[in-house]
Protein backbone atom coordinates (compact mmCIF):
# COMPACT_ATOMS: atom_id res chain seq x y z
CA UNK A 1 0.00 0.00 0.00
CA UNK A 2 1.32 3.64 -1.16
CA UNK A 3 1.22 6.65 1.22
CA UNK A 4 -1.28 7.84 -1.50
CA UNK A 5 -3.88 4.96 -1.97
CA UNK A 6 -6.81 5.24 0.24
CA UNK A 7 -7.98 2.60 2.66
CA UNK A 8 -10.81 1.46 4.84
CA UNK A 9 -8.42 0.41 7.49
CA UNK A 10 -9.10 1.98 11.02
CA UNK A 11 -6.56 2.36 13.68
CA UNK A 12 -5.65 3.89 17.34
CA UNK A 13 -3.46 5.77 17.74
CA UNK A 14 -1.88 7.18 21.28
CA UNK A 15 1.06 9.27 21.56
CA UNK A 16 3.12 10.08 24.91
CA UNK A 17 5.98 10.00 26.76
CA UNK A 18 7.62 6.74 28.14
CA UNK A 19 8.64 6.16 31.56
CA UNK A 20 12.54 5.61 29.90
CA UNK A 21 12.30 9.46 28.63
CA UNK A 22 11.32 8.13 25.27
CA UNK A 23 8.91 9.08 23.03
CA UNK A 24 6.38 6.82 22.07
CA UNK A 25 3.59 6.22 18.99
CA UNK A 26 1.34 3.08 19.66
CA UNK A 27 -0.60 2.26 16.84
CA UNK A 28 -3.11 -0.35 17.66
CA UNK A 29 -5.70 -2.13 14.76
CA UNK A 30 -7.35 -5.31 14.06
CA UNK A 31 -4.54 -7.82 15.06
CA UNK A 32 -1.59 -5.33 15.46
CA UNK A 33 -0.21 -3.91 18.31
CA UNK A 34 2.48 -1.38 16.95
CA UNK A 35 4.91 0.59 19.48
CA UNK A 36 7.49 2.55 18.14
CA UNK A 37 9.97 4.43 20.67
CA UNK A 38 11.55 7.50 19.52
CA UNK A 39 14.49 9.84 21.23
CA UNK A 40 13.02 12.86 22.22
CA UNK A 41 15.02 14.64 19.05
CA UNK A 42 13.71 12.03 16.63
CA UNK A 43 10.23 13.26 17.75
CA UNK A 44 10.97 16.50 17.12
CA UNK A 45 11.73 15.95 14.03
CA UNK A 46 9.03 13.42 12.85
CA UNK A 47 6.25 16.24 14.11
CA UNK A 48 8.60 18.99 11.64
CA UNK A 49 7.62 16.29 9.02
CA UNK A 50 3.84 15.77 10.19
CA UNK A 51 3.56 20.27 10.32
CA UNK A 52 4.79 20.23 6.77
CA UNK A 53 2.87 17.55 5.23
CA UNK A 54 -0.15 19.16 6.69
CA UNK A 55 0.70 22.84 5.17
CA UNK A 56 1.10 21.05 1.62
CA UNK A 57 -2.01 19.24 2.40
CA UNK A 58 -3.89 21.99 2.87
CA UNK A 59 -2.56 23.83 0.09
CA UNK A 60 -3.33 21.17 -2.16
CA UNK A 61 -7.26 21.19 -0.68
CA UNK A 62 -7.01 24.94 -1.45
CA UNK A 63 -6.27 24.89 -4.76
CA UNK A 64 -9.30 23.16 -6.11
Amino acid sequence: MGINKESDVSANLQIGPTTLGMVRIYIEADGVDLPLDFEPEEAEDIAEELRAAAERARAMTMKK
